[in-house]
């Protein structure tokens, strides 16, 4: 028979469990930094959810960025523009880190860029269908030279021949980069050998088709463990360079002029600041830093880029539609479900950031108001703003309008963004 002492010992022992598990009460309100932009925001009459670019953040981690492309054998800067869609913001980021080059990944994008930046060195960051090129040459911005300034992305034998037979037709002459796969499968030409086709169609077309380099992204080392991860980046550079050597070797009719070796991205850059074969590297997000990019590698890097959305409505939470009987000991079990709040918006890929505590409640999942549960003592009033952390950048900023660029206490920029429609 189990005694009473046994009994009363393991009832102990679970309510302390239970007590343990309970969750911490978050209350307060927002930080100095966030408490300062609400007031900011309510001085400059904003009415609705904006995307806030703090300029002093950004402009240290441009510094750090820069500082990284120069560290060991210097290599180009090239902003990526999908992640930073807006060519005022290209520009501050372009002055700041003195380059004219930018990567751009969508047609209607590479046109605005034409147009706004005529005096950019644009690289496609992905193959497009030979339609989109097409579609380009019908509208070029008078000042551009597509023939200097534009390297269309090719990464197949077949892609080759629809851009060498568009350039018949329209007696243009492109330049042509190599899209190479350096072991983390994202397509391109699987290995040095089957460049072999594709470089010599490009000898031979010298009036229509300019060789103008490799481009071999690695970024989705992100996605690998860090263990992992170290150790391919160097097996990544060293198929990097092999592609080189045979390009230089087989083709040395191409070694006469200025190529472009491109590769990295965010996640990556650091790994080639040492015994890398590129001269030319392409980062966006790392500038703003959002939430995707919480890596060991750019630790120093400052999240610069925050979502401000006016609270709607606040009151107590009444459990579950349907099952209201579910309130009281859901909010006994966790008084972080005490209050429900409903925002102008929602529905991004962000997560909750200040004030702490308040957290996506899933019933309220909604783009129009979206609810959050916080505690009683979370100090965010109606007309307050919620902020939040974009988990990605690129989509997240074409979702506001113009952005506003901060500093201080003053709204310093607002930058329309590029264009989304075709």
């Amino acid at each position: 028979m189990i005694s009473r002492r046994i009994l009363l010992a393991g009832g102990a022992a679970a309510a302390i469990a239970v007590a343990l598990a309970r969750p911490r009460e978050f209350s307060g309100g927002h930080s100095a930094y966030f408490a300062n932009l609400n007031t900011m925001l309510h001085n400059e009459g904003i009415d609705r959810p904006v995307l806030l670019i703090d300029l002093d953040r950004l402009d240290r981690n441009i510094d750090r960025l820069v500082a990284s492309a120069r560290t060991g054998t210097p290599r180009n800067y090239r902003i990526a523009v999908k992640s930073v869609p807006t060519p005022g913001l290209v520009d501050y980021i372009a002055s700041r880190a003195a380059t004219n080059s930018g990567m751009v990944f969508d047609r209607p994008f590479l046109e605005d860029m034409a147009r706004l930046r005529p005096r950019s060195d644009l690289l496609l960051g992905k193959p497009m269908p030979v339609a989109a090129a097409a579609t380009f040459y019908d509208h070029v911005p008078g000042a551009f030279d597509p023939s200097r300034q534009l390297q269309w992305l090719i990464d197949s034998d077949a892609r080759l021949a629809q851009y060498l037979e568009l350039a018949q037709d329209r007696r243009l002459r492109m330049r042509i980069n190599l899209e190479i796969d350096v072991g983390l499968h994202r397509g391109g030409y699987a290995d040095p050998a089957a460049l072999a086709g594709a470089l010599q169609t490009i000898a031979d077309h010298p009036e229509l088709l300019i060789f103008s380099g490799f481009m071999g992204y690695d970024g989705h080392l992100l996605g690998l463990p860090g263990f992992l991860a170290d150790g391919e980046a160097s097996k990544v550079k060293q198929r990097y360079g092999a592609f080189v050597d045979v390009l230089r070797r087989r083709f040395p009719q191409f070694a006469g002029t200025p190529l472009t070796f491109n590769g990295a991205g965010s996640p990556s850059f650091r790994y080639h600041e040492s015994g890398s074969p590129l001269n030319d590297i392409s980062v966006g997000s790392a500038l703003l830093k959002p939430a995707h990019y919480d890596l060991p590698l750019i630790a120093d890097f400052e999240p610069s880029a925050f979502i401000a959305t006016p609270v709607l409505k606040r009151g107590a939470s009444n459990g579950i539609p349907t099952m209201e009987w579910l309130g009281g000991p859901m909010v006994t079990w966790d008084r972080n479900t005490t209050d429900m709040l409903f925002t102008y918006g929602g529905n991004w890929l962000a997560e909750p950031l200040s004030p702490t505590g308040v957290r996506p409640a899933g019933l309220y999942t909604s783009s129009n108001q979206e609810g959050y549960y916080a505690a009683k003592g979370v100090a965010l009033a109606v007309d307050d703003f919620l902020f939040l952390r974009p988990t990605q950048s690129e989509a997240v900023l074409l979702q506001f309008g113009d952005l506003l660029g901060v500093r201080g206490s003053t709204v310093e920029q607002r930058w329309p963004v590029l264009t989304v429609g075709l």
